[in-house]
């Protein structure tokens, strides 16, 4: 991707998705599931229906992808396996949606489709169309699925328009903040596989441009102007991280660069794009969260700060941390990438699903 990219063959993300493209599945039922691929409120989902009878309303999942905002699909094995697992172990309807990606699609239009996706689910007549009890109903993603996921539980939780409340909001390593990307994880993973600090910043800065001049900024952590210093308050590593992930770090405040990146990219102060930001007015009323944590990940600290402010501001949340687990270690069930861990923490969060959905 990276050779192709300085080629200027294609755009970097474009030779990532083809990853992806190689991942995707057919929507095909089995015995216990019917798969169709529709659309909500006009953005496209891969529906996931049980077979077996109900014995009374059932339980939904609405499901956002991880990828960065710029790869991924619903329909890639893995998703498509545990959407499966998930409708059938639980009985449970999963909407697992395709919003649209960066670089093409930019935010806030990833953030819009997932939007739009769950507020037509939540309709009392769609909901009833689906057997679903409007009382057990969540939203879940991974990475930046999880990011969503939290974006989208904040903006329900203020929207006039919905009456239909969700039970929980479900962050499996999500990415919450692009404001200080030099926490500890950000240092102790710097070049761990699967997601090292480059390309989580590439992310990042794709999410909102293509312009270098952010992604430099963002990768030397000087893309913050200092009139948007008190927004470091929220992401403040050293009050919200327990003593054995600060290890021996030592908290030296925000570096702030110029305010001209944040005049043209505004995205990465607003809290759709970096949940963490929030207000602990805002915090307060949200559902009960299960946030899954991998110690050997960029993105460790973004949950575990979430957790922190969330339980400080009186939400209940059930946090996993996974001290032998990296970054989408969850996606690893299947034949030829099976690993124990990720077995081990698909069934923690099924459990947990099982109790609390």
């Amino acid at each position: 991707s990276e050779a192709a990219d300085l080629l200027g063959l294609m755009h970097y993300m474009e030779g990532m998705r083809l990853i992806t493209v190689l991942e995707l599945v057919a929507a095909t039922s089995d015995e216990n599931v019917t798969v169709t691929d529709t659309e909500f409120d006009t953005v496209p989902v891969r529906l996931y229906l049980p077979r077996r009878a109900p014995g009374g309303l059932r339980r939904a999942m609405v499901y956002f992808h991880g990828g960065g905002w710029c790869l991924g699909d619903a329909g890639m094995k893995s998703y498509d396996h545990i959407s499966r697992r998930i409708s059938n172990e639980l009985n449970a309807v999963v909407v697992s949606v395709n919003y649209r990606l960066a670089p093409q699609h930019r935010f806030p239009v990833p953030f819009e489709d997932v939007y739009s996706v769950t507020k037509f689910f939540l309709q009392s007549k769609v909901l009833s169309q689906y057997g679903v009890d409007p009382a057990r109903v969540c939203v879940a993603g991974d990475s930046a699925g999880g990011n969503l996921a939290a974006a989208v539980a904040q903006q329900l939780s203020e929207d006039p328009e919905v009456k239909t409340k969700l039970k929980a909001q479900i962050l499996l390593y999500p990415a919450l903040q692009a404001l200080d990307l030099n926490l500890p994880s950000y240092r102790d993973n710097d070049d761990k596989p699967l997601l090292p600090r480059s390309l989580m910043v590439r992310f990042w800065s794709e999410y909102f441009t293509s312009d270098p001049a952010l992604r430099e900024a963002m990768a030397s952590n000087r893309h913050v102007p200092a009139e948007s210093g008190h927004l470091f308050q929220f992401v403040n590593w050293s009050r919200w991280l327990p003593a054995e992930m600060r290890k021996a770090h030592v908290y030296g405040g925000p570096a702030f660069g110029g305010a001209g990146l944040a005049r043209r990219y505004p995205g990465f102060l607003d809290p759709r794009a970096s949940p963490l930001l929030a207000s602990d007015a805002r915090l307060r009323r949200l559902p009960p969260a299960y946030i899954l944590t991998c110690e050997h990940d960029v993105l460790r600290d973004d949950g575990v700060m979430y957790a922190g402010r969330l339980r400080a501001a009186g939400v209940p949340v059930t946090h996993h941390h996974a001290k032998d687990a990296f970054h989408g270690a969850m996606m690893f069930v299947l034949w030829p990438l099976e690993l124990a861990v990720g077995h081990r923490l698909f069934d923690a969060y099924v459990d947990w699903l099982k109790e609390n959905l």
